[in-house]
């Protein structure tokens, strides 16, 4: 699990130094600040919009649920949109297609 953690926070630690135009020797920062960003997300506790319920019904067409999709997940609002329309109507479903999304495409 630690080593999980540890992956997490090289991952983030570069992409700071990414955002922050690649430039050389601020990696204790990076690193720090990575891992309180990392640390920070995961004591976040879930909220009832976090825990979708399989009942529980959503429409496509609705654009406050596409964003609330999109930030609760991490994924584009046309990424989100894209779930909604090709999955339907089954929360959890979209949820789980969502967050493979963005863990692919944080390898």
């Amino acid at each position: 699990m630690d080593d999980d953690r540890t992956e997490k926070i090289k991952q983030r630690a570069y992409e700071i130094f990414q955002r922050e135009g690649g430039i050389f020797g601020n990696h204790e920062r990076h690193w720090h600040q990575a891992e309180l960003e990392i640390d920070r997300e995961a004591a976040l506790p879930l909220t009832a919009g976090d825990a979708l319920p399989e009942t529980r019904e959503i429409d496509s067409a609705d654009v406050l649920t596409v964003e609330a999709l999109a930030m609760r997940t991490g994924i584009s609002g046309d990424e989100a949109q894209e779930l909604l329309d090709r999955l339907g109507n089954d929360r959890a479903a979209i949820e789980q297609a969502a967050r493979s999304l963005k863990a692919k495409r944080q390898r």
